[in-house]
């Protein structure tokens, strides 16, 4: 073809490309190279000489990027109502598993009142320790064995009571200046137990003895260690001296009661336990 003056023509013409996909021409060797490396893409997918390389299995990083934005959502919203919360704006929350106790007692009944006039001497604290243990014989401990080790602490008053001064017991002397007072003996009073102070330290119970407390256990059932721990209190009282003391104490109130009414000689004295 003769190429005219005023026009240009193409010298040669380039094989048909796919629509919608311009490329340059081929230049040299490496273009070539290119674009027949180009073409092997059909469709949006590579086409190879081997066989199809499979897509790499998914790790953990997948998921775990997946995860980061629910957490830190969470975390927002933990900061969001914690701050509203602390600014008063959102109620206050409550743990659903608190423990919460339920006050059911009836009111308190006044039984009965007692005067008493009594002139407490003295008080002894006490502790003891019982190792209590309840089994049957030739039975295994692992299958029936209640044992229980307390420690106890306690109270005993040791005290005169008044009331109990018979008539004649207070004899004056003819001109007012000695005095003459005879008493019953003291008394010890019962063991009280400090429950703040008092514990179980270990408690041993068999197979059997578990089993019977799953469908229904006895609720007094500690009410014999108690019952222990109060005797040997008393005992302990009566042989410490304890009334010795309110006998002592009693003598020293009286001197200085009576001391003070005027009575220059004061002879306290106690009737036989």
């Amino acid at each position: 073809m003769v190429p005219s003056g005023d026009v240009n023509e193409p010298t040669r013409e380039f094989p048909e490309y796919p629509a919608g996909r311009a490329r340059p021409p081929a230049r040299d060797d490496t273009d070539l190279a290119l674009a027949a490396a180009d073409d092997r893409f059909d469709d949006g997918h590579q086409v190879t000489d081997g066989p199809p390389a499979e897509p790499p299995p998914p790790g953990r990083s997948s998921w775990v990027r997946g995860l980061l934005p629910a957490l830190g959502g969470i975390v927002l919203a933990l900061v969001l109502v914690l701050g509203l919360q602390g600014a008063g704006i959102w109620p206050d929350w409550r743990n659903p598993f608190a423990k919460e106790q339920t006050d059911r007692s009836q009111p308190p009944l006044l039984t009965s009142i007692r005067d008493l006039s009594r002139y407490v001497a003295a008080e002894g604290n006490f502790q003891v320790v019982i190792d209590l243990q309840n089994d049957r014989r030739y039975v295994p401990e692992f299958l029936l064995n209640d044992r229980t080790l307390f420690v106890g602490a306690g109270t005993v008053e040791a005290y005169v009571d008044f009331a109990k001064i018979s008539e004649g017991a207070v004899v004056e002397s003819a001109d007012g200046k000695s005095v003459e007072v005879k008493l019953p003996a003291p008394e010890l009073g019962k063991a009280n137990l400090d429950l703040e102070k008092s514990y179980v330290f270990a408690e041993k119970r068999g197979l059997l003895n578990r089993i019977g407390d799953v469908f229904g256990g006895d609720p007094n059932r500690q009410k014999e260690v108690y019952q222990t721990a109060e005797e040997r209190i008393t005992a302990a009282a009566r042989d410490s001296g304890l009334a010795d003391r309110a006998r002592e104490n009693t003598r020293k109130m009286l001197e200085g009661l009576l001391r003070s009414l005027g009575y220059e000689k004061i002879t306290v004295s106690y009737a036989a336990p």
